[in-house]
């Protein structure tokens, strides 16, 4: 079962103390859902409107607003998808790379906690390697973008800054950037097992480590893994029981770059957070394609 409201008591922990968060990003997709969860929590925030890579603002910026806790949910990703990073490498290292460092450095030196909601997609299954641990060192580079993430993850274990490595994020809507809304899309899929992150069980969870100042890099998915499959199974269930699609073994010739597939483990994070219930993945899913269905029918539920 997805945690209850008891059993998110912890939720309110983001209220406590006198946190001022500055925000990049919020224009994205997971940064828009933080400075909404910000306003819900009656926290302090700023959203900044500076690139990361310019330094000089940057300083300026943090000096003038003084946060405790800075949230950095900017990055490229590519659109439509990680291909655009193939024919577009100086801006995704500026952002993915520049930008991000510099962030850290800047809140690092003023001993600001910085929390990275970064990538798990560095790392590839291999004939001896299937569950991939924080000390692991990436070893998936079949795309830019994840090349430049991985290369960025092994730089922050220098700095005191929090890392939250997200893969293929979830959430309860009908979002283009949502899992569940582009794999329903997709006329050919492999399924391969994958850990996952749904979001609205662990963007929470992310307020309340920085408030606890945890640093650290974490894989920051719920337990577990589930394949493409079973997530268009519940698609079919309570979306579109006439969905089809067409499994495939290889993506050859359907993307320009490669995929990342592993499972993450969340020991770790388990381990940090002993007071924190994170439902299994697939428990999660079902959840979030039953919010999918309320979405779409909403209007006729309430008529």
């Amino acid at each position: 079962m997805v945690a209850n409201q008891a059993e998110r008591s912890w939720d309110n922990e983001a209220l406590i103390g006198n946190e001022r968060f500055l925000v990049y990003g919020a224009c994205g997709w997971i940064g828009g859902q933080l400075v909404e969860m910000l306003k819900d929590r009656g926290c302090e925030f700023k959203i900044s409107h500076n690139r990361m890579e310019n330094r000089e603002s940057v300083s300026d910026e943090l000096d003038e607003y003084c946060p405790t806790h800075v949230l950095n949910a900017a990055g490229i990703t590519g659109r439509p998808s990680v291909d655009w990073c193939e024919s577009h490498k100086i801006e995704t290292i500026r952002a993915n790379v520049l930008g991000t460092l510099n962030l850290a450095d800047l809140c690092h030196q003023r001993k600001i906690h910085c929390t990275i909601y970064a990538t798990g997609c560095i790392y590839e299954y291999a004939m001896d390697k299937r569950v991939f641990t924080e000390e692991d060192v990436p070893n998936f580079k079949d795309s830019f973008y994840s090349w430049t993430k991985g290369f960025v993850d092994e730089m922050l274990a220098n700095f005191d800054v929090l890392v939250l490595r997200i893969r293929m994020p979830i959430s309860g809507d009908f979002h283009p950037r949502n899992f569940l809304t582009k794999i329903s899309n997709y006329p050919k899929v492999q399924s391969v097992p994958n850990s996952m992150t749904v979001l609205f069980d662990l963007l929470p969870v992310s307020l309340v480590m920085a408030v606890r100042g945890i640093v650290g890099k974490y894989n920051f998915v719920n337990p577990g893994v589930i394949t493409h499959m079973e997530c268009l199974e519940l698609h079919k269930r309570y979306i579109d029981p006439h969905h089809s699609c067409e499994y495939i073994k290889e993506l050859d010739g359907l993307i320009v770059c490669g995929r990342s597939n592993n499972e993450l483990s969340m020991d770790k994070l388990a381990n940090a957070l002993p007071d924190i219930n994170i439902p299994h993945i697939y428990d999660s899913v079902n959840e979030a394609t039953k919010r999918r269905f309320f979405e779409k029918n909403k209007n006729i539920l309430i008529d």
